[in-house]
């Protein structure tokens, strides 16, 4: 029994056929709307939806987005290396100041020393009061500039916490989380893994002191005593260097059509060059268009030995600096005489298809072929001997590139930029195999050609030969 709200008492049967009869009512109408073309009204289902909680902050994520992206392009890895770039310089100029004391006063101990020696000191003390100005300006901007960025930091940080707190699943949070377990992982993997290193003499390509980063200078610059009389020639100092004679530079001049020598002048120091005295000429051949005669400016001196293109020909003369003999090796197929020499885009650096160079590693010649159509080839060379130990050929067209060095096992290719500037853009590890032409390294020319231009492993600086100008730049690595 079913009681009603109006009292009215019904029977359970009662009810479900009251039922019955209204379903087939409320049906009989909805055909007969249909049969009039009366369509019904659409189902429809609203609900109002009111968010308690704060919005989200866009205004706040842009803010922090723009200053994220601002950041990256500020703080740059030129930034920092500017800095260690002017400390080089300075402490290379330190250490030719404590030289040039140290020889105007054994001059003047001898009664000896001129106006020229105290000159020379006053020039680098000019120099390095210079550079301690540039430095200390340097530091003061990116001091200021630190300071900004660590402020803006700061409030960067402060605003993503505030933006976290809208993570109400804590995705961020997880993912951080992730992360760190992945980190842990792979550092336990890794350790797992590790056997110890043997130990190994390191290979061409490894350098111990990281990868070129940078070259800064001129750190030094001078006409030679000839002025621009001879454009073409070559100088340096000895990466091994016979006891005693650690500070003598050479130079050699091509006297002969700009293209042959036969002599090379040596200083006891880089002060002596400057002021032209103290000179020893040493005579490699009788007369500058003999057999065996200096051809080009790609030479260099190597553990007591002068390296370079003999005359008219492809081979590599070895000139013994203490006994005063030569021997000679055939480079096999090596182009000479003009056939694939350094090329800038309007003209070509005259007898420079045979280059020698020397780095870490030891004695190399950068050259090209007929076989290889000029593209450049690297060897390694025995120092005693002049045997080739091991060739590298590369996909380098040697007639693009104004010069080449070697450093730690890798060669280095500069084109020209404008006649103020020439820049390293290429790259091959000779122990990976890898080539690279997107480096970017400009350094300052006083002159437009470069005729010379070689590395020095013991003090990591570029020795470079600029139409009759001799200058030398640091290379930075790290």
């Amino acid at each position: 029994m079913i009681t009603l709200r109006m009292g009215l008492a019904f029977t359970s049967t009662t009810l479900l056929v009251l039922l019955l009869i209204l379903g087939l009512s409320k049906g009989q109408m909805e055909e007969e709307e249909k049969l009039k073309g009366v369509t019904p009204p659409p189902k429809s289902c609203l609900c109002e939806l009111q968010n308690l909680g704060a919005a989200f902050p866009w205004q706040e994520f842009q803010i922090v987005h723009s200053f994220s992206s601002n950041c990256t392009q500020t703080l740059t890895k030129q930034e920092f290396i500017e800095v260690d770039s002017l400390l080089a310089s300075l402490y290379y100029r330190l250490q030719n100041l404590e030289k040039d004391v140290k020889d105007f006063e054994a001059d003047f101990d001898t009664g000896l020393y001129s106006v020229i020696s105290l000159r020379i000191i006053e020039i680098e003390l000019t120099e390095i009061s210079s550079l301690l100005l540039k430095l200390n300006q340097t530091s003061h901007n990116k001091k200021a500039l630190l300071d900004n960025l660590t402020a803006q930091m700061q409030t960067m940080a402060d605003k993503l916490e505030e933006i976290e707190q809208f993570d109400r699943m804590h995705v961020v949070q997880r993912q951080q989380e992730s992360k760190r377990i992945k980190r842990s992982l792979k550092e336990c993997e890794a350790e797992l893994e590790a056997t110890p290193a043997p130990v190994t003499t390191p290979a061409p390509g490894n350098c111990p002191f990281g990868r070129l980063l940078n070259i800064t200078g001129p750190n030094s610059f001078m006409v030679t005593q000839y002025s621009t009389s001879y454009p073409y020639g070559a100088w340096g100092m000895d990466p091994i260097p016979a006891p005693g004679k650690e500070d003598r530079h050479w130079l050699v001049i091509l006297t002969s059509s700009n293209v042959y020598g036969n002599y090379i002048r040596m200083y006891n120091s880089h002060s002596d060059l400057v002021a032209a005295k103290q000179v020893e000429d040493i005579t490699v051949t009788s007369s500058a268009t003999t057999t065996n005669s200096i051809m080009g400016p790609g030479s260099v001196i190597y553990n007591n030995a002068y390296y370079y293109n003999c005359y008219s020909s492809s081979r590599v003369c070895r000139f013994d600096l203490t006994y005063k003999n030569i021997s000679t090796m055939e480079l096999p197929g090596a182009g000479s005489s003009n056939k694939f020499p350094y090329c800038q885009p309007s003209s070509c650096f005259q007898y420079t298809d045979i280059d020698l160079a020397t780095d870490e590693s030891g004695l190399w010649v950068i050259y090209t072929s007929q076989a290889k159509f000029g593209n450049v080839i690297l060897s390694r060379l025995d120092a005693n001997n002049l045997t080739l130990l091991q060739t590298w050929y590369t996909s380098l067209q040697k007639k693009i590139i104004t010069n080449a060095f070697m450093a730690c096992g890798v060669l280095y290719a500069t084109r020209f930029i404008d006649s103020s500037y020439d820049e390293v853009f290429y790259s091959f590890d000779t122990t990976t195999g890898v080539e690279r032409s997107t480096l970017a390294f400009p350094f300052k020319k006083m002159s437009t050609n470069i005729q010379h231009l070689n590395y020095n492993p013991r003090n990591h600086m570029l020795y470079v030969y600029n139409d009759a100008y001799i200058l030398t730049y640091q290379a930075v690595f790290g």
